[in-house]
């Protein structure tokens, strides 16, 4: 769970929700440089804009906190218009509709969690520990991304294992009995919730030291605090969600919160930087850290297996 994918460069605008700005950009030649026009990619990598997306996300989250500025520029510019326009309409499209002309000026980008290349266990048919639960995509870890994902690699694994999950699911619920009815939910004992804002204002903590304490650089302090923080949410979670009839920002919170927690947990674990975990405090790879990073719960009992496996 420590292994998060940033992508580079999202959209940075004040008011607007921010999209990829896809890195083929940089394939044909896009710049990135600072707001007073210093481009840095190359004190960084001599591939320079053409580097590793992990390795880009680290430098221009270096140069953002270096110089204080709240994004950097990359810019297209340089090549001709017709061709920007032809190989990137939409990007043209919704920038244009932002008040940005991608052809003629930079576009403000940042870098931001884009993907989980951990999740939880399973086996080669999608199956969790727990019977009839079964995980896919990037609630997944199947082992097939490692420390870092490669481009589209998702998307092959969400088609190749909803297509195993499924055939077992059919395997099973042909030899299966019929499933009692569900009692209904008894809400009797519990009031609205008054305080709403408190929800909110929760989201908002957790993304934000989420990012500062947990995000593309990570060091043992930063990552002590986000656990102090995370284990302060997760009580008062627990109020509300005891007195409090249950909403799906309760229940989305509380949930954010447990992957919060394993992300911190599994970071702290590894005492190495390797793919996109990197720590300053251990900057290096070490081979004896090799494994994945498997947290189990207090009280685990595995699931018995079956005689096909």
């Amino acid at each position: 769970m420590e292994f998060i994918q940033c992508q580079p460069t999202y959209l940075y605008h004040p008011q607007a929700k921010s999209f990829l700005i896809t890195e083929a950009l940089r394939g044909e030649v896009a710049r990135l440089h600072l707001p007073n026009g210093d481009r840095f990619m190359l004190r960084f990598d001599k591939r320079a804009e053409l580097a590793p997306r992990d390795i880009v996300a680290r430098a221009i989250d270096h140069e953002m906190k270096r110089v204080g500025s709240k994004y950097v520029l990359l810019d297209i510019s340089h090549r001709d218009a017709d061709f920007v326009r032809a190989h990137f309409p939409t990007i043209h499209a919704r920038c244009m509709e932002l008040g940005i002309d991608m052809t003629r000026e930079p576009i403000p980008v940042v870098p931001a969690a884009h993907y989980t290349c951990g999740g939880v266990v399973t086996d080669a048919r999608a199956r969790t520990d727990v019977p009839g639960l079964y995980a896919i995509g990037e609630t997944a870890y199947t082992g097939l991304h490692g420390a870092n994902r490669m481009a589209s690699n998702s998307l092959l694994e969400c088609l190749v294992f909803s297509e195993l999950a499924a055939a077992d699911i059919e395997a099973i619920y042909a030899a299966s009995s019929p499933v009692d009815d569900v009692p209904p939910w008894d809400a009797s004992r519990v009031t609205e919730p008054d305080e709403e804002v408190v929800i909110s204002h929760n989201w908002e903590e957790l993304r934000r030291f989420m990012w500062d304490y947990v995000g593309i650089v990570r060091t043992n302090k930063r990552l002590q605090r986000a656990k102090r923080r995370i284990d302060l949410l997760r009580q008062e979670i627990i109020e509300n969600y005891s007195n409090f009839r249950v909403e799906t920002n309760l229940l989305e919170l509380r949930n954010l919160v447990e992957v919060a927690d394993l992300i911190v947990q599994s970071a702290q674990r590894r005492r190495e930087s390797r793919g996109l975990h990197y720590t300053l405090d251990f900057p290096s790879k070490d081979r004896s850290q090799l494994s994945p990073t498997v947290l189990i719960p207090d009280r685990y009992q595995p699931r018995p297996e079956t005689q096909d496996g």
